[in-house]
């Protein structure tokens, strides 16, 4: 099994999705050993003298001012952890929380959080053994960290409420960690706040976006390609030179993969034939434009996470030279910017997805196809109500789009009084994901029936290549109406399995 090795430096984000998503063994560096030992020797000097030190010995928030007696710190720690895990609504997926586990892990070894080594090794001992918290869709304001979210996790590592199995059943927590041989940790200054002060929650949702859309971006550039070719479309605009004198990088490499994919095509640079056009309209024309700026989106928030998988992210934080100070780095506005970025750049490209869609279905527009894709129209209603349900996706994705970050809402008696909303903007985009995998995969049900009614003009060998495949993975190509659902769910399984665009490298090469 492959395992990561978390130092004091930071993560990587393949090392989140290797430890969320492949079930990564964690270990821990002797370097971060060391590094965990060294700060908490620094907070144990601290405790032990009478002047109060925020998180060590006085309360939290809005009861900072209370200073703890030494007999009451470790029941301070506890009660921190059971207050604060107030989560409601349904579960939150394993890789979430798996990811959010690990990144916690990951500020806790860097040495500048005070927490004991134990500590941190129980941590990637709940990892390896597969155990995964309950944690809850609701609790998360995204500023003083993900606070109930986290708070759960921290709860299991006390052996208190509830955790998954790796078989899946959910049981007291307790009775897990006893199963694997893990010992419930007894806190102890500063550790009940370390293990919720984070950003741990909308930074692994982000890095797992980032991961999707990636390949999400490549399917769009061949479902635009397949559409441009079905709809007679021309690659002029696809010329390099083109996209050279507009150089977004983004733009250039949409533009590139449309003109792979589209290479020996017979179907493109019909304009002049029976219904003579000067132009196509934006949503093939543009098709480059409008993905290359999500792709330079995907860009920006690709810089933010790894500057934030890089970054201690903790309050107070235990600093090299003995000082422990107070700080706002748990403050989760750069990471819900971007999460809000992305949700924006995923609905546009899928409205503009949609766009192409409607324009195969439609007689007038089409160049030449059947009403709705139909085999007898009026009879048979072709995809008409696929093209229904991508419009109801995309109408969704525009409601996802407005910024949870815009937003702001005080708590803890106006002790907190701003906050970044990252949790939910972060919730929302992985819906927004999902979704944007469903209207791509019925622009490809349309698309790839489009083509083969285009009979006796031969399309591009890489579009034939993702025909082929999208047949062969259950896909029904033209023909009379049937139960379209179990099409469309093929489609889905088909894109988001990546073997769209496997399939399309097989004659491309690698896409950009």
């Amino acid at each position: 099994m492959h395992t990561v090795v978390v130092g004091t430096s930071g993560v990587t984000a393949s090392d989140v999705l290797a430890v969320a998503r492949g079930g990564a063994r964690v270990e821990l560096s002797e370097e971060a050993v060391a590094a965990l030992a060294a700060a908490r020797g620094i907070v144990d000097a601290l405790a032990a003298k009478p002047e109060p030190v925020y998180g060590v010995s006085t309360g939290f928030g809005a009861l900072a001012t209370r200073h703890i007696s030494q007999e009451l710190r470790a029941q301070l720690q506890r009660n921190i952890v059971r207050s604060h895990a107030a989560g409601m609504g349904p579960r939150v997926e394993r890789e979430v929380v798996r990811a959010l586990m690990f990144l916690r892990l990951k500020t806790v070894c860097s040495g500048h959080t005070g927490v004991r080594p134990e500590v941190a090794q129980t941590m990637a001992d709940v990892l390896n053994a597969g155990i995964t918290p309950v944690v809850h869709e609701y609790g998360s304001l995204g500023c003083s960290g993900d606070l109930a979210p986290l708070s759960h996790c921290a709860l299991t590592l006390m052996g208190e409420g509830d955790a998954e199995g790796p078989d899946g059943s959910v049981r007291p927590a307790g009775e897990l960690l006893a199963a694997h041989g893990i010992a419930p940790v007894e806190l102890r200054e500063k550790e009940g706040l370390a293990l919720l002060n984070g950003t741990d929650g909308m930074l692994g949702m982000l890095v797992m976006a980032l991961a999707d859309l990636d390949a999400l971006y490549k399917s769009a550039d061949v479902t635009a390609a397949l559409s441009l070719e079905a709809l007679l479309g021309t690659d002029k605009v696809l010329a390099p030179e083109l996209h050279a004198i507009r150089p977004h990088p983004g733009q250039g490499a949409s533009a590139a993969n449309m003109l792979a994919v589209l290479k020996g095509s017979e179907l493109t640079g019909h304009h002049q034939d029976d219904a003579p056009r000067v132009q196509d309209a934006y949503s093939v024309r543009c098709a480059p434009q409008v993905a290359g700026a999500g792709r330079d989106t995907l860009a920006h928030a690709r810089l933010v996470a790894e500057r934030e998988l890089a970054s201690a992210v903790d309050n107070p934080v235990v600093l090299p030279d003995g000082r422990v100070e107070s700080n706002g780095n748990f403050h989760g506005a750069p990471v819900a910017y971007v999460l809000d970025f992305l949700a924006i750049a995923v609905a546009d490209l899928a409205s503009i997805a949609e766009r192409r869609t409607d324009r195969l279905l439609d007689k007038n527009r089409s160049h030449g196809l059947p009403p709705f894709l139909a085999d007898d129209a009026g009879v048979d209603s072709g995809l008409m109500i696929a093209q229904y349900t991508q419009a109801a996706l995309v109408s969704e994705l525009k409601r996802l789009a407005v910024p949870a970050s815009a937003d702001s809402i005080p708590s803890s008696a106006m002790q907190e009084d701003h906050v970044s909303m990252g949790w939910s903007a972060a919730r929302k985009l992985r819906t927004a994901v999902d979704n944007l995998t469903r209207v791509l995969a019925i622009e490809l049900y349309a698309a790839t029936r489009a083509i083969e009614l285009r009979e006796g003009l031969a399309p591009a060998p890489a579009s034939q290549a993702a025909i082929d495949a999208v047949r062969d993975a259950g896909v029904q190509g033209a023909g009379p109406d049937r139960f379209l659902a179990p099409d469309l769910a093929a489609a889905d399984a088909f894109v988001r399995g990546g073997e769209l665009v496997a399939a399309v490298e097989k004659v491309t090469g690698p896409l950009q």
